[in-house]
């Protein structure tokens, strides 16, 4: 029986509780417990031991620990545990790599494994705990199928997305030709219908054209992504501020915006980026007049961007289809577009390692956020006549 004085600096338990309570305490314990002595041999186990291991105590009890491992580590693990006992020291659950033990019926299992050394009157003993992990590792590995299988299918959705969208461009071409060669050439020739049918089709055609256009956009930020590099957002902004220029100064708007930092990306998504959601704030505006406000803040490791405005707001109802490739929650001929562009940013930032969503209260403003992880803490002073 091991009993227990008090050492400084060591794992001990008060004497006055006695072996009887420790014992208690290892057969209520949720692990499995090995304590073995200096020599590695086996001098008490707890229930859970028996239960995961398919050993009896009497099996187990001076046995070397080694009888607990695959006999291919056996070797290697009793001059791991000499050094250990050299300069014992706690070491916590998870922290080293992947172990593996080993059960009297031969099966392999994967653990993770915590050791503490305590000095008692018979010496130095270290007290194993012993975590069966093998559904958590099962988990993951089917996490990990699951992950490929998905980045797979995302793939092939992409290929066949861009790849259609390029194909079909050339016959909607031809199709959109001949449709306006009829409308110019026999408008007025016919009867009103046959005006209004061929306007239809065109119109149809048109808009087709803007889908497919919207189509190859979107499948191109991971298809046709450049290589990430150092940028500086202050820079990139000016470039879309310009770019809108004549947009802004028609709708009246004022645009504010804070000292950006330098993110590491690709700089024409990250001009997309910033060109998609000023656009949003300048369509999507109230009568009053246009309030754009672009900040960042630092939150550990991410820059949380936001980009705010004064408009017509969105329903909390819409948060998420917003984001979504094709969804409108407005009428064509009220707001122009295919309903790509915030899908298209979502789809930007994920690629940098962000994420993005929207706060808002319909008739009150949106605002849109999005992080992007933190690689340069360098900022950059903003200049009213910076360019791309």
């Amino acid at each position: 029986m091991i009993n227990h004085p008090p050492r400084s600096g060591q794992t001990n338990l008060d004497e006055n509780n006695g072996p009887g309570l420790f014992e208690e305490l290892l057969e209520a314990a949720p692990d499995a417990f090995v304590i073995a002595d200096e020599q590695g041999r086996i001098v008490l186990v707890n229930r859970l031991t028996e239960d995961l291991f398919g050993y009896s105590r009497g099996e187990l009890l001076g046995q070397n620990v080694e009888i607990l491992l695959p006999a291919r580590f056996r070797d290697g693990h009793v001059s791991h545990r000499t050094h250990f006992t050299a300069s014992p020291r706690t070491r916590a659950m998870g922290g080293a790599a992947d172990l593996f033990a080993r059960r009297k019926n031969g099966l392999e299992f994967p653990v993770e494994v915590s050791l503490s050394p305590i000095k008692t009157t018979e010496g130095m003993h270290i007290i194993s705990v012993i975590r069966d992990i093998s559904e958590r590792k099962r988990t993951q590995t089917l996490l990990a199928k699951q992950a490929a299988e998905l980045a797979r299918s995302n793939k092939e959705l992409e290929e066949f997305a861009y790849v259609a969208s390029h194909d079909l461009q050339e016959p909607l071409r031809m199709v959109t030709s001949y449709l306006q060669l009829l409308a110019r050439r026999y408008k007025g020739q016919l009867d009103a219908d046959a005006d209004e049918f061929i306007a239809f089709a065109v119109d149809g055609a048109a808009r087709m054209k803007n889908l497919i256009e919207d189509l190859l956009t979107y499948s191109r930020v991971t298809r046709h992504g450049q290589n990430f590099t150092d940028i500086a957002c202050n820079d990139v902004l000016q470039a879309v501020l310009t770019d809108l220029k004549f947009a802004i100064t028609d709708a009246q708007a004022e645009v504010k915006a804070d000292a950006l930092p330098v993110v590491t990306g690709d700089r024409p998504q990250l001009r997309q980026l910033f060109q998609n959601l000023i656009s949003n704030a300048l369509k999507f505006r109230s009568g009053k007049q246009p309030e754009i406000r672009i900040s960042v803040l630092r939150e550990g490791d991410d820059w949380l961007f936001s980009v705010g405005d004064n408009g017509i707001g969105i329903a909390p109802e819409y948060f998420e289809r917003i984001f979504v490739i094709f969804q409108r929650l407005h009428d064509s001929k009220t707001h122009s577009g295919t309903g790509i562009g915030l899908a298209v940013c979502r789809r930007i930032v994920e690629r940098h390692g962000g994420r993005i969503w929207v706060e808002s209260q319909e008739g009150h403003g949106a605002t849109f956020y999005f992080t992007f992880p933190v690689k340069n803490t360098k900022f950059f002073e903003r200049e009213s006549d910076g360019h791309d």
